[in-house]
């Protein structure tokens, strides 16, 4: 897939329908890939690549770049779809300034799932279809599985559907039916002491990279409350575990009924906080309690946060699996 999608970049670059193209290239490892914005032939043929580990979302960077003169060709992923078109709901793209091309997707390795494997000294990982091969420093080679080092938004993926596109490379997919939400029941059925106990040792790890929240598709404020001294919350060291918490609990409000669970928050976290399990309660929670929604799945749905509807749940929920008192 990776030449068939160079070889498209090219075409539109060098007959003018775009005037960049926005996709991967490799970083300092063969499996450290990070997102890139290519404006030349040279520049494609040199760095272009797309491979098992391709999964950075890349539909926030369109924000900006859609507000530039001329086309800019995005590759977009199922995941990345869902994203771009919920930006669009929100008026933060540009639609007329990107080029879509959709590619099928069959899931993204996770590059520590396999270094956590025991393999020592990996200096390359060679994306082989259904295989990765691993090299290391010892010249040793290993050839796994790929099914088995998925990263986890993968092996509880929505959707293989590309939601919005101006043409596809490869076979679009379906909706499927997700075990997604399994995790945060399973987080439910504990009692109050264990939940709280459970998310104060994960997110007692939180270093306040702000990772999270600049790879996030729906935080795309201009200043955010985070960065504005005079809020009271600026970011900064945390004085107690109620501020050590309250970073990503007033985060995960912020994107509620936005949040197209892509699940880049976990992705990037340095200190792997399963951050994507508070945007699944909050999906969780909507889907019961006003009905199925996914964000970003078209671009005429309310979300049923922002749509007063007489059949609303009342103030009167309680905080428990069942609905009302």
């Amino acid at each position: 897939m990776q030449e068939m999608m160079k070889k498209r970049a090219l075409q539109l670059l060098q007959d003018g329908t775009v005037e960049r193209v926005l996709a991967w290239k490799t970083g300092e490892f063969s499996y450290d890939i990070t997102p890139a914005v290519f404006e030349s032939a040279e520049e494609i043929e040199k760095d272009f690549v797309y491979d098992a580990f391709c999964a950075a979302n890349l539909s926030k960077y369109l924000v900006a770049l859609s507000k530039k003169e001329g086309k800019t060709l995005a590759f977009l992923k199922p995941c990345d779809s869902y994203s771009f078109q919920q930006l669009m709901k929100e008026h933060r793209v540009d639609r007329d300034n990107v080029y879509i091309i959709g590619i099928a997707c069959d899931g993204k390795a996770d590059a520590d799932k396999i270094k956590d494997s025991g393999i020592k000294g990996i200096k390359n990982i060679a994306d082989n279809g259904d295989k990765l091969v691993v090299e290391t420093i010892y010249s040793e080679s290993t050839e796994l599985d790929k099914k088995d080092f998925l990263a986890e938004r993968c092996l509880n993926c929505k959707s293989r559907k590309v939601v919005i596109y101006d043409e596809m490379i490869g076979e679009n997919g379906e909706v499927l039916d997700s075990n997604r939400f399994d995790m945060v029941e399973k987080i439910e059925a504990m009692t109050s002491e264990e939940r709280f106990e459970f998310w104060q040792n994960e997110l007692s790890r939180c270093i306040r990279c702000n990772a999270c929240r600049n790879v996030c598709p729906a935080c795309t404020c201009e200043k955010c409350v985070f960065d504005n001294d005079a809020s009271g919350i600026a970011n900064k060291a945390a004085a107690n575990s109620f501020e050590e918490n309250m970073f990503h609990i007033i985060r995960a409000f912020h994107v509620a009924g936005r949040c197209t669970d892509c699940g880049e928050c976990s992705r990037v976290c340095p200190q792997h906080i399963p951050l994507h399990l508070l945007n699944r309660k909050f999906i969780k929670d909507m889907n019961e309690f006003y009905g199925e929604y996914q964000a970003g799945e078209d671009l005429e749905t309310r979300p049923p946060l922002v749509n007063f509807t007489m059949d609303d749940v009342e103030p009167s929920i309680v905080n428990e699996k069942g609905g009302k008192e």
